[in-house]
This record gives C-alpha cells, structure tokens and sequence, in this order.
C-alpha cells in the first residue's frame, strides 16, 4: 500500500484498535465503500497512514477530497460524509 485511492474512502486500521472497530462499523452500517488498510496484515502501510497523518494514531480515514481525520468520532465522520455527500 503506497497511496490511498482518491476516488474512494480509505481506513487504516487494525482489529485490536476499539476506535478502528467503530468506525468500521459505522461506515458498514451507513452501506459507504471504502478500502480497508489492515496494519497488522500490512505493517508497512503504517508508514502510509503516519505520513498522511502526521501522527502514529489510528483510525485514519483518507476522504476522497483528500482530507483526513485520525480517531474521529462518529459525528466527525458523519459530518464529512454529509459534506461529501456520500449520504
């Protein structure tokens, strides 16, 4: 993994991280795509997610304009994709 898609959402995250788990519930339940990064199946996608973000914290989640949020709530989230309007 180099680059997120930047037609998509990307999610960095690993199974072990309650905040990633949420998300990625949130998004399945809302029915949003998205390309899901497992950094335990793929360390060296950390590299990815640590220099679009800038921290070591995950979730991140890449938007497709680009933006991002590391850890966001789940009306962080909404928010963006009502922005978006991916839903």
């Amino acid at each position: 993994m180099t680059t997120p898609a930047s037609d998509t959402i990307t999610m960095f995250g690993a199974e072990w991280c309650g905040d990633c788990r949420r998300t990625k519930k949130q998004l399945d339940e809302l029915g949003i795509e998205y390309t899901y990064v497992d950094l335990v199946a793929d360390p060296a996608a950390a590299d990815v997610a640590k220099e679009i973000s800038g921290r070591m914290n995950i979730p991140v989640v890449v938007y497709p304009d680009s933006s991002h949020h590391v850890e966001p709530s789940n009306a962080d989230v909404e928010a963006k994709l009502r922005e978006l309007s991916l839903i």
